[in-house]
């Protein structure tokens, strides 16, 4: 079975989806591996290392894309990387399948079977498989850095003869996996932390961590599925953003991280939101692709409003690409060993890893 991979075509992709080191362990198993020249330049990874780990190298996407089974990616193909792909073939990479049906229908078209990495389900034995987890936990680390940089101040308290610096107050919007390592990265610079979450669990989370939980009864009209906010009212929105204004007005940097899946990003930081906010503060909105959580934000800019800095830079975990194809291609080994063996693929339907993540297949789709 021939498991291959391709320079991503996105605009400022700098990830890849297999490393030297998962081709060897890929290789070690039986598989073969087939890697585009190129491919892994961007995360510092050269065609000798694959070539080393045993890789075969091809010259274009498109003779990678004719010769292998299974064909793994970072981002969702382009039009003419579907065209390229071989009907009947295995696809495995982000889709988001909820918002991209044409992409879908494109796919279906060919007999492609196409596996959706983001529809990963959040139990206990897929976690070494959640590609979700893996790079958001370096988004959350480097959302943390950017803020840092951009703020005019620094973040831990520092005793000088000319007086005392107090910390930085950070808040971070959202306690899943990159508002963790948002929390743990900036306790570790010595910043004064303030979590919110809609989810009253996480509160523990948070508070191991050292950070202060913002708590408020939000009733229950918050529904949750699979540990994610499937779903926040317009009225539990209002109620957080006005409890929220007074811990903002006081806040040096805020990062927020709410994602619904399937669906536009909520929005948690009205203009008059920002309004209130001290002079010179920063706001690093990782959401900003879905639509973003502050509603001034845009997409790969950095902008100022009443001297408030809004930082919308997309695919933080990219900034760190050989961590970030690190993790990602471990994820991927995880998840295409548990699909197949060096003979081929299982196709265990009923299996919920599959079921959750097989999209399409052999002309049928399965999840709208």
């Amino acid at each position: 079975m021939k498991i291959g991979t391709i320079k991503e075509s996105k605009s400022k992709e700098t990830r890849v989806a297999l490393s030297p080191e998962v081709v060897k362990n890929f290789i070690k198993q039986g598989f073969e591996c087939v890697v585009e020249s190129g491919a892994g330049l961007s995360s510092y990874f050269s065609d000798e290392a694959y070539k080393n780990a045993g890789a075969q190298i091809l010259n274009t996407a498109a003779e990678v894309c004719q010769a292998v089974d299974v064909l793994v990616k970072v981002n969702a193909p382009q039009q003419d990387e579907v065209n390229n792909l071989k009907e009947g073939s295995v696809l495995i990479s982000f889709l988001y399948h909820l918002t991209n049906p044409q992409l879908i229908e494109a796919l279906n078209a060919k007999k492609i079977s196409a596996f959706s990495t983001d529809a990963m389900p959040r139990i206990s034995r897929a976690q070494s498989m959640d590609v979700l987890s893996s790079q958001s936990n370096l988004a959350g680390y480097k959302s943390v850095i950017l803020a840092a940089d951009h703020a005019p101040k620094i973040f831990p308290m520092l005793m000088t003869a000319a007086g005392t610096i107090t910390p930085a107050k950070v808040v971070i919007f959202g306690a899943g996996v990159a508002g963790l390592q948002a929390i743990g990265t900036a306790k570790r610079l010595g910043a004064v932390v303030e979590v919110t979450d809609i989810r009253p669990e996480t509160k523990e989370q948070v508070e191991s961590l050292g950070g202060k939980f913002i708590s408020f009864d939000l009733g229950n009209d918050v529904k949750t599925e699979g540990g994610y906010v499937k779903e926040a009212g317009e009225d539990v929105l209002k109620r957080q953003r006005e409890i929220l204004k007074k811990h903002l007005a006081v806040a040096d940097c805020v990062i927020t991280t709410a994602l619904i899946p399937g669906r536009k990003a909520p929005v948690l930081i009205t203009e008059d939101m920002v309004n209130v906010m001290k002079f010179g503060s920063v706001i690093v909105d990782m959401a900003v692709e879905q639509g973003g959580n502050c509603e001034l934000s845009k997409a790969d800019e950095v902008i100022e409003r009443n001297g408030v800095k809004i930082v919308g830079l997309t695919n933080l975990a990219g900034m760190l690409p050989q961590n970030a194809s690190e993790g990602y291609a471990k994820n991927i080994y995880n998840f295409l060993t548990h699909l197949a063996t060096k003979e081929g693929m299982k196709w265990e339907r009923e299996e919920e890893i599959t079921r959750g993540t097989l999209i399409c297949h052999q002309g049928e789709i399965l999840r709208k």
